[in-house]
């Protein structure tokens, strides 16, 4: 995947919107909510997992719990070049529902999220 690719992905995702902060990462949000983050300068990326996700990828040692955010369930990618489009998608729509999940009934339908 590209970084690219990536960005496309999450801004596709309803009410999804993007911000730099902490120097030069990209995080998106819905409703100022994190649910993905990629570093502008490197090949990295994090994104809110599913508890049966969070585990899988971390015990296969495909991905390794994100620093500061493990606790959340977040998992962290070292190499973007070397993952799938298509599973990376997959995670991120699911990153995004996990989030909205947890969203009034009132802001999900201001932002279309059903």
């Amino acid at each position: 995947m590209t970084p690219e690719a990536f960005d496309k992905a999450c801004l596709a995702l309803p009410g999804a919107t993007l911000s730099i902060q902490w120097g030069d990462n990209h995080v998106f949000k819905v409703a100022d909510k994190m649910f993905a983050v990629r570093r502008a300068a490197g090949d990295s990326f994090s994104f809110k997992a599913s508890d049966v996700a969070f585990e899988v990828l971390t015990e296969s040692g495909r991905a390794k719990p994100a620093p500061y955010l493990a606790r959340a369930q977040w998992v962290w990618f070292a190499d973007m070049s070397a993952e799938d489009d298509g599973e990376v998608a997959d995670w991120l729509t699911t990153a995004h529902g996990l989030v909205a999940s947890n969203l009034t009934r009132k802001t999900k339908a201001a932002l279309g999220i059903s």
